[in-house]
């Protein structure tokens, strides 16, 4: 089944919206089976809209349309699509119940615009939308299947999830795409590539692919088969050799985030944390807090930004400050010390650093790091250097944070 994606919006082109959509939709559509032949973005715009429809190539067998269905003026996707196709409009009364209820439940009132929603082009497919009131829709041109979706994520992907995909499978014979992704941390994407060159070496001869996907202070590996679950077995062989070559790098598989795996570790062991946060102001709080169940060993975080507050909250030496500066082995010591004393927590970690891309010296550039975790038993401080950049700074210096807690926390 080969697949065209077209996304309306002029917030998706001016960058003020990222587009979502259309990856969402590459990864599900690609798993499910389907190619994806061509993606593109237009305007809301009637003949931009009849444009992109006139140029779907004869190869197409399916066009997914995602945007401008809503209850506002410059929502046209739908009355574009009834002209080119020669249908009228009329009411749905399954859709203007579903609407009618949607704004009852919220003791919302409805508008004339939310009941024009239930307006729909006659002779297409319905795809109900139960998280909201912009109907899907399935055309059926000559031996193409055009198919129109809302542009809000979490009400476009339910369609999809349980409207869209079972009528596809119906129609069309696919072969299920079957991946499987590790998640490495602390080892960049080329010395990564360079340690494990035989494995991969020996995957791909084996007829699987092997995607490198990096992101701020992560490398993901992905292993593809075109052959579905028939492969399964032979990826998590792949993948078992792989935790044995990088055991220190890699902590987990799909849905796995550095947060679930220490989380994991923690509640087992009834163990309590706790941050003192100097450089990434607060972001590792947010982080290992950011699952369900957090408070189960999460207590708090001290925010201590400037030396004045290390000193006065954060129960740092000013001595120590003055001696080796805020950011050094010292003070990171001391900030986890302190912190776990005052927090009351089995676990604490601190940060201190200079994020920039302002505030560094020959001696201590922009970049640099210092975390620091104490426990019941020891202190273990180290540093790290980064770039220049203060976003990917801070996100690579949380990423590396998680990273260090992991290894204390699994004793690795």
């Amino acid at each position: 089944m080969k697949v065209e994606l077209i996304s309306i919006g002029d917030e998706l082109l001016i960058g003020q919206t990222i587009n979502t959509n259309a990856a969402w939709l590459g990864q599900t559509l690609t798993l499910f089976g389907a190619r994806i032949i061509r993606t593109s973005t237009i305007s809301d715009q009637d003949s931009e809209i009849r444009s992109a429809l006139d140029a779907i190539s004869e190869e197409i067998d399916c066009v997914i349309i995602t945007g401008g269905l809503g209850p506002t003026k410059d929502d046209i996707t739908k009355h574009t699509l009834a002209a080119y196709y020669g249908l009228k409009l009329a009411i749905h009364q399954e859709t203007l119940a579903h609407i009618e209820n949607y704004f009852e439940k919220r003791n919302r009132p409805m508008l004339e615009a939310n009941h024009l929603q239930a307006m729909l082009p006659l002779g297409c497919i319905v795809l109900p939308n139960k998280n909201g009131t912009a109907a899907g829709m399935w055309f059926n041109h000559n031996k193409q299947i055009i198919i129109s979706l809302p542009g809000v994520p979490y009400e476009m992907k339910r369609i999809v999830d349980e409207e869209l995909l079972p009528l596809l499978a119906n129609r069309f014979k696919v072969s299920t795409h079957y991946h499987k992704t590790a998640h490495t941390q602390g080892i960049g994407e080329s010395f990564l590539a360079e340690k494990i060159k035989s494995w991969e070496d020996a995957l791909r001869k084996d007829g699987l692919e092997l995607a490198y996907l990096p992101s701020p202070g992560y490398v993901k590996l992905r292993i593809n088969s075109y052959k579905g679950n028939s492969d399964k077995d032979k990826i998590d062989t792949y993948f078992k050799k792989l935790e044995e070559l990088i055991p220190e790098a890699l902590f987990g598989y799909e849905g796995d985030t550095l947060v679930s795996v220490i989380a994991k570790r923690l509640i087992e062991h009834k163990l309590s944390i706790g941050t003192v946060e100097s450089c990434t102001a607060g972001l590792l709080a947010q982080q290992l807090t950011s699952i369900s169940g957090a408070s189960d060993y999460f207590e708090g975080s001290l925010l201590s930004y400037s030396d004045a507050i290390k000193i006065k909250v954060g129960q740092v030496d000013e001595k120590l400050i003055e001696e080796n500066g805020a950011v050094s082995e010292e003070v990171a010591r001391s900030m986890a010390e302190e912190g776990r004393k005052t927090l009351g927590v089995d676990i604490c970690i601190s940060t201190t650093g200079i994020a920039g891309p302002t505030g560094g010296t020959g001696e201590k550039p922009v970049g640099l790091i210092w975390i620091a975790i104490a426990t019941k038993e020891k202190t273990f401080v180290k540093s790290f250097q980064f770039g220049d950049s203060r976003d990917r700074n801070q996100q690579m210096m949380v990423a590396t944070a998680l990273n260090f807690l992991r290894f204390e926390v699994l004793q690795i």
